[in-house]
């Protein structure tokens, strides 16, 4: 049976008075995916710790059944193998955001994680001249940036200098905050804290650097002219070296694929054995190409047996702190991506294990991932049904399948 993967990314919440003490989750309407919940069997998965990290490259990792503790080695290095960018052994990379800052230098405060939103191509244009001005191979500390997706980059600290056991704060979980107590510093314990230091202050020092380069760039000065907001800043966090894992084909037997907008998902991929299927018009956002990714998935399953589809949009409503957005973008979710792939299953006569789930929930109330275990939907044809009625937090939390964790979730749905 070929199996169907659909991840709304940071969908789940927490009671928000405004909603009489619902979740955005039990007031959206979402048709196809209660009739999942009605027709399957709900639980709920862990997939981010009560201590460490609680990002996406930890709760992805998760999902997909490996231990995240001794996998993951941050996002960056996920989406360098998107963006086919080579980390050797040794190298360390980095997320690097163009972020936009309120107030005066010295003062500054955190206004965004994702410079308003910059497009591919200013965004580009910036971390071109970026690496121009402060990148190369040459002298002790060497950088390189590569451009990504919006405001979504990378720097590589290639050479083996790097120490990645430094303290980088996910922009995200911080809007507000002040830019001084928040740049990169070593960790305390670190097992190589002269290397740790090294690392800390040259990220601080591109920090420094970069500011009057992005300021005086010509794709800042007509973002101001425009009322837009501007890439103030470098922001680099989760750095990592290479991760060493299994495929997916390797655990399970299984010939899989993913669909994303997003390089950590599809890097992820790459690094699980996946075929990365890359939609037109994809974008991370809620204006995101949910109909080509619903044909997509089910062309896919023509020749794979799992597809691994994420759709970002209600995560980055939620870092927003977007309410009226995020209810809008599961809505979009269910109408536009879960109905389809449910009226197209019937129609092309394939059967199907179809899982339903966030990987970590993210509250609008904080704008920041949280901790807890995550509402799953599974449905299968024959399956006998629980007695829940719909899709939410807390009818998963009552659901038969229980509490799942380490690889249970994955080996479910792959029927292993």
């Amino acid at each position: 049976m070929k199996s169907i993967i659909i991840i709304g990314d940071g969908m789940s919440d927490e009671p928000i008075e405004s909603l009489g003490g619902k979740t955005p989750l039990m007031v959206a309407k979402k048709p196809a995916i209660d009739e999942i919940a009605r027709k399957g069997q709900l639980g709920q998965l862990r997939t981010i710790g009560e201590t460490g990290p609680a990002d996406s490259a930890v709760a992805n990792l998760a999902v997909l059944g490996y231990d995240p503790v001794a996998t993951s080695q941050g996002r960056a290095v996920l989406e360098a193998a998107s963006m086919g960018v080579d980390i050797k052994d040794g190298d360390v990379a980095l997320r690097c955001n163009l972020a936009c800052f309120d107030g005066n230098p010295g003062d500054y405060r955190i206004r965004n994680h994702s410079a308003g939103h910059i497009s591919t191509e200013e965004g580009t244009a910036l971390i071109r001249t970026l690496n121009r001005e402060l990148g190369g191979g040459a002298g002790d500390l060497p950088v390189r940036f590569h451009p990504g997706i919006s405001y979504r980059h990378l720097l590589v600290l290639p050479g083996g200098w790097a120490n990645p056991e430094v303290e980088c704060t996910p922009p995200h979980d911080f809007v507000g905050g002040k830019v001084a107590d928040l740049l990169p510093q070593p960790m305390s314990g670190a097992t190589d804290p002269v290397g740790a230091k090294l690392t800390a202050d040259r990220l601080r020092e591109l920090h420094e650097l970069s500011l009057p380069i992005l300021r005086d760039h010509p794709v800042n000065v007509a973002r101001r002219q425009g009322g837009q907001d501007e890439a103030t800043s470098i922001w680099t966090w989760s750095p990592g070296r290479r991760p060493q894992m299994k495929t997916l084909e390797e655990l399970y037997g299984v010939r899989s694929a993913v669909i994303s907008a997003v390089d950590l998902i599809m890097g992820l991929g790459v690094c699980a054995g996946m075929d990365v299927i890359k939609v037109s018009g994809a974008t991370g956002l809620h204006d995101t190409n949910y109909e080509g990714k619903a044909t997509a998935c089910l062309d896919a399953l023509a020749d794979h047996d799992l597809v691994y589809l994420h759709v970002e949009a209600s995560d980055e409503a939620s870092h927003s702190c977007d309410l009226p957005l995020k209810i809008k973008c599961i809505e979009y979710l269910d109408n536009r991506l879960v109905q389809l792939i449910t009226d197209g299953l019937t129609e092309r006569g394939i059967e199907a294990t179809i899982a339903v789930l966030p990987d970590h929930p993210t509250p609008v109330s904080t704008g920041q991932h949280g901790r807890s275990p995550v509402p799953v939907a599974i449905y299968y044809p024959g399956i006998e049904p629980d007695e829940c009625t719909c899709y939410d937090e807390k009818q998963a939390a009552l659901g038969s399948l229980g509490l799942m964790v380490g690889d249970e979730f994955i080996r479910r749905v792959v029927g292993r």
